[in-house]
């Protein structure tokens, strides 16, 4: 574990720049969490009784038992595996794969989120970039010009990813799905490195997201948490949110505003919904 200068934390747009090591960074939240959905799944009523069933009809024809209570085990964790969302994927999100390219469209002028612990001459400091070489800047020139019109398209629904930067080290990230209504929006993915956990960077990323969001004009914003997280549970919690449906008779968090908790095989649910009211 690292001690963290909050002051020293960045929170802006992840540029194109970024893609991969965002896409590391992910595949490495996402390892446990996709295991301990796996035995989450393996154990349910419904999944047992038919496993049951499968190796029953199995142990008739292959005469084995060992074989025909391993067999529907293995093709089930194999089925699994392909059909749980991955790294390229964000549980909660309204597309089964992240269009990190079109989250990444035009960011340069987007300004950053808020950090309540850098000073204000830092807020206000404007980050300096290196010029591109003239090679690069006719290739990047070619490229927008053949590829705008896609990819304004493609930015408008592909979401908002946010990373926690210093000094060129990407430390976590936070991502708000591109589906939006009537002053609603989505968490749909919250990733901390793993070196940088229980320092404040995960309430740093989500409450800066929530001021943005704010000011956007949003009041409502739904967290999808990978089922089942304890960690993640209490983590949002602690940050103000309730698991919907949890407070009855809540104004608006039935009818249009039900959050529909991302589903797998059988309509088992991979997500927990929590909501917050800003």
């Amino acid at each position: 574990m690292v001690r963290l200068d909050f002051g020293d934390v960045l929170l802006r747009r992840m540029q194109e720049k970024d893609i991969d090591a965002v896409k590391a960074l992910i595949k490495e939240g996402c390892e446990g969490t996709e295991n301990r959905l796996i035995l989450y799944l393996l154990t349910r009523p419904l999944a047992v009784l038919m496993l049951a069933i499968l190796s029953s009809i199995l142990r008739c024809v292959l005469h084995s038992f060992i074989l025909a209570l391993v067999v529907p085990v293995f093709i089930f964790i194999i089925y699994l595996k392909l059909t749980i969302p991955r790294s390229v994927g964000i549980l909660g999100s309204s597309r089964p794969y992240w269009d990190y390219v079109g989250s990444s469209y035009h960011v340069d002028t987007e300004p950053d989120l808020p950090n309540p612990h850098a000073g204000r001459a830092k807020l206000e400091k404007t980050r300096r970039r290196k010029k591109p070489k003239e090679k690069e800047k006719d290739k990047t020139n070619e490229r927008e010009q053949v590829d705008e019109d896609e990819l304004k398209e493609r930015a408008k629904v592909a979401g908002e990813v946010w990373v926690a930067d210093s000094d060129g080290e990407i430390m976590g990230c936070v991502a708000r799905d591109g589906w939006c209504r009537d002053c609603v929006c989505r968490i749909c993915r919250l990733v901390v490195q793993s070196w940088y956990r229980r320092e404040g960077l995960g309430r740093l990323l989500v409450q800066g997201l929530e001021s943005r969001t704010k000011q956007s004009g949003i009041r409502r914003v739904y967290a999808h948490v990978p089922f089942p997280s304890k960690v993640g549970e209490a983590f949002f919690r602690r940050l103000g949110y309730r698991l919907q449906g949890e407070t009855a008779g809540t104004t608006g968090e039935e009818g249009e505003d039900y959050e529909e908790p991302k589903k797998g095989w059988l309509g088992f649910p991979l997500t927990k919904v929590f909501v917050k009211d800003l």
